[in-house]
């Protein structure tokens, strides 16, 4: 018994370091591959460790930059999953990141907490999810301002669904928002919650050297963005829009229609119902404009 325990030790620790040798080799070719293609993956240390059961990998000065400007940093990552569960790992940023717009520069993010999961490595998209808690954004000096500055509460999330579909869900709470017309008007400027569901058609389509790119030949190839739910509700109203079909036009900017309430949260019940509609790089319901329309690029 004493020779079987000894010799199934002996075996697991070197299976441990086997399994860190992959992981190093595997970090490095993806690496390669990406900068075949445009994209960078760098970071100046690296650090494996996690034996006997996990595998941690903590990343210093971790940069993600593709060809069109956009780019993701952060001073420090650190990585973990179990040796028996590889396709799983889980992600912290205990610093923060800066994520670099190509139009609109740098901005700083920083919170309690800011961690995310990745799994399913074999589907398209891989399943992301991302929660971040007491958030926020400042833009670096020269920067252009981004349309959220805090937020006690951000869950994103990433996957894959069936018939080349792709996923994307985003939940905001007690965030404070650059909104603009209406939707300011309405929610008294005050802090808002927001709620997005969406399904992407052909996602195997969305490839490319650059985000633009591949946003391009997917909507070339006949992408479009369903919407399941969105809304925005603060002071005593709540916007909300469903059941609608949104394409990018030429700029980029998503063009389209949806069903849409404006509702009082008083307990009035009053609401107005009607269409928003996306045009011309605003989005408006009825004849009222409530923002700029979306970019995909």
């Amino acid at each position: 018994m004493f020779i079987l325990v000894l010799i199934l030790a002996v075996g697991w620790c070197a299976g441990w370091f086997w399994l860190k040798d992959q992981a190093i080799s595997r970090m490095d070719q993806t690496a390669k591959t990406l900068a075949d293609n445009g994209y960078r993956l760098e970071w100046s240390k690296r650090d494996v460790s996690g034996f006997p059961f996990r595998l941690n990998i903590n990343l210093s000065n971790l940069r993600v930059s593709e060809p069109s400007g956009w780019a993701l940093t952060a001073p420090l990552v650190k990585g973990e999953a179990f040796i028996y569960a590889l396709g799983n790992w889980v992600l912290v940023a205990p610093q923060g990141v800066t994520f670099t717009r190509p139009d609109g520069g740098a901005v700083i993010v920083q919170g309690q907490a800011l961690r995310a999961s990745l799994t399913d490595f074999d589907k398209r998209p891989p399943r992301i999810d991302i929660e971040g808690v007491n958030l926020t954004f400042s833009p670096e000096a020269g920067a252009s301002p981004y349309f959220l500055s805090s937020a006690k509460q951000l869950n994103v999330r990433v996957l894959a669904g069936p018939n080349d579909q792709g996923a994307f869900l985003m939940r905001v709470g007690g965030a404070k928002m650059a909104l603009q017309g209406l939707a300011a008007r309405a929610t008294e400027d005050g802090l808002v919650d927001m709620d997005l569901g969406l399904t992407l058609t052909r996602i195997s389509a969305f490839d490319g050297q650059s985000w633009e790119n591949a946003a391009r030949a997917w909507a070339g190839a006949g992408g479009v963005i369903e919407v399941d739910r969105a809304s925005v509700s603060g002071g005593a109203a709540r916007l909300s829009a469903r059941t609608g079909t949104l394409r990018p036009g030429p700029d980029g900017r998503l063009e389209g229609r949806l069903d849409a309430s404006l509702g009082d949260l008083t307990g009035s019940g009053q609401s107005l119902q009607g269409q928003v509609q996306l045009r011309d790089g605003k989005a408006f319901i009825g004849p009222l404009e409530i923002g700029p329309s979306p970019r995909v690029w």
